[in-house]
């Protein structure tokens, strides 16, 4: 078969870590009269009620500019990155038609990646064989699962850390639902992934933003995280093994509430957990090719890249 040419995404990809200043720069280039309107990467932001913990932009802000992809499951629904791929497709094209140009904004990488990398044929989750692995993991711990997915899935198995629950979880599974390892679906990697503009928000001061992270989730505590978990649990049907609730932020309070850890404690995991979250988007930012980076900590950052957005704005809108 003959070489295709790369798929061409006809978006600008705004990628950073929780708390680097993605949604300030969104709004900002809006306010700076850029004929845009926003897809939000943001695997949290998808879920309504859920607006301390995730740092939900305000109404006056989501009013500034339209935003997409916020506030559309219950906290007892999935969106997976098969339906953000999908329907961002779909968004794509309606802004398009209407003279504007999408910038696609957030943090949560595996969207991203899924967007420029394409589809795996993988099969739908199974919430009995999940809810049976996850009993399975509190009675021996993730780590037994670990070798167990070691005994069927070798090359998926050594990427995955032993205490990465959600990733062995959900490679276990697909390998009981289909009797193939995951790594068997992974046939894209020799595929060029699309091409999309890409602009990636890099603090270069772990530090700094260390400190922004523990400032912010403080302030989520003041505003009322933990009433705002106590309120879903009581509206919703909720346990801790629903991505609403594995959220940074909504994990620990849900513990706390359990009884499972002092506040102070609740605070600290809080805190140490949204940094690796941090740590985490960093790393597959600084491995991520064709982007133009910008630092966050700069005082005139958004001047910096002004010029950049305007040559892709202009590049990107709609003839």
């Amino acid at each position: 078969m003959a070489d295709q040419a790369p798929r061409s995404i006809p978006a600008l990809a705004v990628l950073g870590p929780t708390a680097s200043g993605k949604s300030a720069l969104g709004l900002w280039m809006a306010d700076q009269g850029f004929p845009i309107e926003i897809i939000s990467l943001d695997s949290a932001l998808v879920f309504r009620n859920m607006d301390i913990g995730t740092a939900k932009p305000t109404p006056q802000e989501l009013a500034m500019v339209p935003h997409h992809l916020i506030d559309i499951i219950t906290p007892s629904d999935t969106f997976s990155a098969a339906e953000f791929v999908e329907q961002s497709h779909i968004l794509i094209d309606d802004i398009r038609a209407r003279g504007k140009v999408p910038v696609i904004l957030g943090g949560t990488m595996m969207y991203y990646k899924t967007l420029i990398s394409g589809m795996d044929d993988l099969p739908m989750a199974n919430p009995s064989i999940r809810q049976a692995i996850e009993q399975q993991a509190e009675a021996q711990g993730w780590p037994a699962i670990h070798a167990q997915l070691a005994m069927v899935d070798p090359l998926t198995a050594a990427r995955l850390k032993p205490n990465d629950s959600q990733r062995l979880q959900r490679a276990l599974e697909v390998f009981q639902i289909t009797g193939k390892p995951l790594s068997a679906f992974h046939v894209r990697d020799q595929q060029a992934d699309a091409a999309i503009p890409t602009l990636a928000i890099e603090p270069s001061d772990r530090a700094v933003l260390h400190k922004r992270i523990e400032a912010r989730f403080h302030a989520m505590l003041e505003q009322g995280l933990i009433e705002e978990v106590i309120e879903l649990r009581h509206n919703y049907v909720l346990d801790e093994t629903m991505p609403s609730m594995r959220c940074v932020g909504y994990r620990q309070v849900w513990e706390y509430l359990h009884g499972a850890c002092t506040h102070q404690d609740m605070t600290e995991k809080g805190i140490a957990a949204t940094r690796q979250l941090a740590k985490r988007q960093i790393t597959w930012l600084r491995s991520t090719a064709n982007k133009e980076v910008v630092d966050p900590l700069q005082a005139d950052w958004l001047l910096r890249v002004k010029p950049w957005i305007q040559r892709q704005i202009d590049l990107l809108m709609p003839l």
